[in-house]
């Protein structure tokens, strides 16, 4: 009943931590075996779905922990700084939005989706992953800098008649 209940909702969660869709179905059933053998541990203070939630991004981070991925390099250190179109982001919908999250390269995923979305601070990241906070602050910057520039190349006005470049 528990798995029934939650599964849909985590699944969500983990998917936002997991490079696709197969990883991220591994991750959830990593997390509910965790779920049901610390299901004793659960202290009724709070919401179930809470702890199981945390339970889940804990496992998505341990996952990213053992994987060797999370040395790689990106290069993105000179995105340009533009500002976004006011309303460019409420013309989107969630999950293109999502998409746009799901695209980022696997550090600033990890850090964006800590700091912006389940609000985990700079020192609880830095924690979490291994690493300092200024390298938390750094990946949520270029995080939020990438996204930027996607929403803006996806909110390029289009002219008719124009000539393709």
């Amino acid at each position: 009943m528990l798995y029934d209940r939650y599964a849909r909702r985590m699944y969500a969660v983990c998917l936002r931590y997991a490079r696709h869709e197969m990883e991220a179905e591994d991750i959830m059933q990593d997390a509910f075996i965790r779920v049901f053998e610390r299901l004793k541990d659960f202290r009724m203070e709070g919401s179930l779905e809470g702890w199981v939630r945390r339970v889940m991004v804990h496992t998505a981070i341990n996952h990213y922990r053992r994987k060797s991925f999370q040395q790689e390099r990106f290069g993105l250190e000179r995105l340009p700084e533009e500002p976004v179109e006011p309303d460019a982001i409420g013309r989107m919908g969630e999950r293109e939005l999502l998409g746009m999250v799901a695209s980022l390269p696997e550090g600033y995923r990890m850090v964006f989706n800590l700091f912006a979305i389940e609000g985990y601070d700079h020192a609880e990241i830095a924690d979490l992953l291994g690493c300092g906070e200024s390298t938390s602050r750094s990946q949520l910057a270029k995080a939020r800098r990438l996204l930027q520039v996607k929403i803006n190349s996806k909110n390029k006005p289009v002219y008719a008649g124009a000539a393709p470049r």
